[in-house]
């Protein structure tokens, strides 16, 4: 049974999110978890969980990979690791504990057990984890797809030094004291200097998505679909924001055309009001380079962007009463 139609059958997921994940799939690739815990239908954790019943090992703990031992790793070459989709996270004695993208492959465990002379115990872990491990532990670079990981740890703000906090403080005055909605997307598109050379905003306008402000784009006369597949579209699904690169499908061609090329990382972050999205936030550095700072950066703007937005709102609603 495949992987999909297991966790139909064990109610993680239904037919029907099934079938979006296959959908998305086919245009964005990757293997069909990796897509139903990108869209939000399962969570990581859950996701490895059902991995562990599915290939009958268990799964792998996330903070167990956090801080591999460099011995650990050096027990099986990156060539190994990189054909054999394996990451070693912890040895005892004559055992490796290795997690493999695909722990019921009994030919892969032999053919490590037979080169490292070690008995090797596999694991369950998900595509998205294991690349980003091989690229934090071997150096083995993502493909750009994989690096569209929604909520990673990896995109969080750490604590931010003193004068960042103060910065920080300036920016939240600002937006306090705004009048206008335009007034809030100038700080919104002024403040992603320090991280994003080009930043533009969307509004959801009837079944469009629309162009409102921008910054190093040209965005008058853009509308796209809502219904349409894009990097847009992703987000309404899920609700949360999308890092990695813009992808060359139909639903994009209409920005990729604004931006004169497809960006290989860029970040687009819903505006939220009330549990409805409004609008989105997308920024890039340019079509060759990647983002200066985190998500969590951006992330704290857009949602100071929406409780000024929604003091602009009660404002009003006041002062017509």
């Amino acid at each position: 049974m495949k992987l999909g139609e297991a966790l139909v059958k064990g109610s993680i997921i239904t037919r029907d999110q099934l079938k979006q994940a296959l959908e998305r799939q086919v245009i964005f690739g990757g293997r069909v978890g990796t897509n139903i815990v990108e869209m939000g239908m399962v969570k990581e954790e859950e996701m490895l969980s059902f991995l562990g019943k599915f290939f009958k090992v268990p799964p792998v703990k996330i903070s167990d990979l956090n801080a591999i031992d460099s011995e650990v790793i050096a027990s099986i070459s990156a060539e190994l690791a990189d054909h054999y989709k394996v990451l070693p996270f912890r040895r005892d004695r004559n055992r490796l504990h290795v997690a493999m993208l695909n722990a019921k492959d009994i030919a892969s465990v032999d053919a490590l057990r037979f080169r490292t002379g070690i008995d090797i115990v596999p694991y369950a872990i998900t595509e998205l984890r294991l690349f980003y491990c091989l690229d934090k532990y071997y150096g083995i670079k993502r493909d750009l797809r994989y690096i569209s990981v929604f909520g990673s740890e990896a995109d969080q703000e750490t604590t931010p030094p003193e004068d960042s906090k103060q910065q920080l403080l300036k920016v939240k005055e600002q937006f306090v004291n705004v009048c206008e909605k335009e007034e809030v997307i100038g700080i919104l598109l002024n403040e992603t200097k320090a991280m994003a050379s080009r930043a533009a905003v969307f509004l959801m306008k009837g079944n469009v998505i629309t162009g409102w402000k921008s910054r190093g784009i040209a965005i008058d006369a853009f509308e796209v679909p809502i219904g349409e597949q894009s990097v847009f579209s992703d987000v309404l699904t899920r609700k949360t924001y999308y890092r990695g690169p813009l992808l060359r499908i139909p639903g994009n061609s209409l920005l990729i055309e604004r931006l004169s090329g497809a960006p290989q990382d860029c970040c687009t972050i819903p505006i939220t009001i009330r549990d409805k999205i409004i609008g989105m936030l997308y920024v890039d550095n340019g079509n060759r380079a990647v983002l200066d700072a985190g998500v969590g950066f951006v992330n704290n703007l857009v949602a100071m962007a929406a409780i000024s937005f929604e003091i602009i709102i009660m404002k009003k609603k006041l002062f017509d009463l």
